[in-house]
């Protein structure tokens, strides 16, 4: 597969839930989505790996909708409620060539898989005008490996989520049973198309996987069998990031021992686990990073000129 056309939109089977819907004509799936891009929120976000944020923050663009149901996601206001402002393409590669203008250190797109024709001719579009930044494919990891190999030539960085390994835990968190299978194969995809990691003189990573891994109470030990995995088949190939920032939000309180936050202990045990194993390559986090106060306001700001 070369691309992702808007054509694909007329029989949606972007995500690994292939909903088959006529999009073009209006209808929408499991991930809510439409023929137009939402956009949420425009910003500069200082709080993501420095790699990726620099000293002058990653260009983020929030996207609304998402085909994970993760009971305690912190952005459910645009993931589940659909908050946003719909923009076309050509709007879309302004947005990203402002970003590049605000000095941001890399062009930072989160949650966009639903949204990959849109994104992919709106970059395009954006480096025919003189768009020069990194652009980093910030995803919960849910993707079709087919489609990481399409978008593989416009991406620079995947920075995927891996937030489970077992069954139960991504059915009952996430309603997608099949989480691991493709998320394991996603970034095995990823990797194969982008190599060891390639950082900047200036620390920024031009080229590479970082995958994210957000532990949770009462799941450290399924924390450190995701680390195995990654260990075993990747190496020091992919850059971690450990993040202990786990916030109960959203619906968090409706699953049984989702209602807390994570201890020390649990978060510090998986820090060794990852040690131990000898993985270096990894980013962890204070522990003061555990609050709403870090949750961006999705108000719109940077999204309509």
């Amino acid at each position: 597969m070369n691309g992702i056309e808007l054509s694909a939109l007329a029989h949606c089977m972007l995500c690994p839930r292939r909903c088959g819907v006529k999009r073009l004509a209006g209808e929408r799936g499991y991930c809510g989505a439409g023929r137009l891009a939402r956009v949420a929120l425009v910003s500069l976000h200082p709080w993501e790996e420095p790699c990726i944020a620099g000293s002058n923050g990653a260009g983020t663009v929030f996207f609304s909708h998402c085909s994970l149901r993760c009971l305690f996601c912190q952005n459910s206001v645009i993931s589940h409620e659909e908050n946003g402002i719909d923009v076309t393409e050509e709007r879309l590669a302004e947005i990203f060539l402002e970003q590049q203008e605000r000095g941001a250190a890399t062009l930072d797109l989160v949650t966009p898989t639903h949204f990959a024709p849109q994104v992919l001719a709106a970059l395009r579009a954006a480096k025919a005008r003189g768009l020069t930044l990194p652009v980093v494919w910030n995803s919960s990891g849910y993707e079709r490996p087919e489609i990481v190999g399409a978008i593989a030539d416009e991406v620079d960085v995947f920075l995927p989520d891996l937030k489970y390994i077992d069954e139960k835990s991504a059915a009952e968190c996430s309603d997608a049973r099949d989480y691991f299978s493709y998320a394991s194969a996603a970034i095995e995809a990823m990797v194969e198309a982008k190599g060891a990691p390639v950082l900047r003189e200036d620390g920024i990573l031009e080229n590479g996987v970082l995958v994210r891994h957000l532990i949770l109470p009462g799941k450290r030990n399924e924390s450190m069998k995701i680390l195995d995995w990654l260990w075993e088949r990747f190496g020091d190939r992919v850059l971690l990031s450990l993040m202990g920032q786990y916030t109960p939000m959203y619906r968090a309180a409706e699953a049984k021992g989702l209602d807390r936050k994570l201890t020390t202990f649990e978060y510090q045990s998986v820090v060794d686990h990852a040690l131990d194993l000898g993985i270096t390559n990894c980013y962890v986090q204070e522990r003061g990073a555990a609050s709403e106060e870090f949750v961006p306001k999705f108000d719109g700001t940077g999204v309509i000129r």
